[in-house]
């Protein structure tokens, strides 16, 4: 089920299709998205991006169907060295949209129901949806990203907080000559 995100939509209505001065047949639409299109999402996955999305709405007598293309990037934080990078997107989706006499929920999640009053439809939703599920459970540079490597410096940091034993070897190890007048005593 889709919730409705209204107040956060007002600044994206350039996603807005209106379909009922479209005549029977295909029709193209371009849009692009950047940071300002998930900044009007709240608690968003994705803060970041940069991505063309392509629409080819096949307007028929009693439902609209969507074929939508996204591709582009998206700026991801690794799970593994905690820094930012680029991991690219593509996306092909269909969503159908049918024409009913007031809104009904429909089980199927390719199908959206919409009024016979409706005049345009807002797609924001449904391309934030279809992003947002493309991201990776598990997100690391080195595997999604744009060739670059891990930060090897963060993961031996890392490393040296998870395991006591070597942060206190390195504390031992300093060139502080009191130290070493205290390992004589052992």
């Amino acid at each position: 089920m889709r919730a409705k995100i209204l107040l956060q939509l007002r600044p994206l209505k350039e996603f807005s299709i209106p379909f009922t001065g479209l005549k029977i047949g295909k029709h193209q639409f371009d849009f692009e998205i950047d940071n300002s299109f998930f900044d009007a999402f709240e608690y968003s996955l994705v803060k970041k991006g940069d991505l063309k999305v392509n629409v080819e709405l096949d307007k028929q007598e009693t439902m609209l169907i969507l074929q939508i293309h996204v591709a582009g990037t998206i700026k991801l934080d690794c799970d593994k060295c905690l820094s930012e990078f680029n991991a690219p997107i593509d996306i092909q989706e269909r969503q159908i949209v049918k024409f009913a006499e007031d809104e009904l929920e429909s089980d199927d999640l390719e199908i959206i129901m919409l009024s016979k009053k409706e005049t345009s439809l807002d797609i924001a939703e449904i391309l934030y949806e279809f992003i947002t599920v493309s991201v990776p459970y598990i997100k690391i540079c080195e595997q999604d990203g744009d060739g670059t490597q891990c930060d090897q410096e963060m993961i031996a940091r890392l490393e040296r907080l998870a395991n006591p034993a070597l942060q206190e070897e390195e504390e031992t190890t300093s060139d502080d000559p009191r130290w070493e007048a205290l390992k004589k005593l052992k």
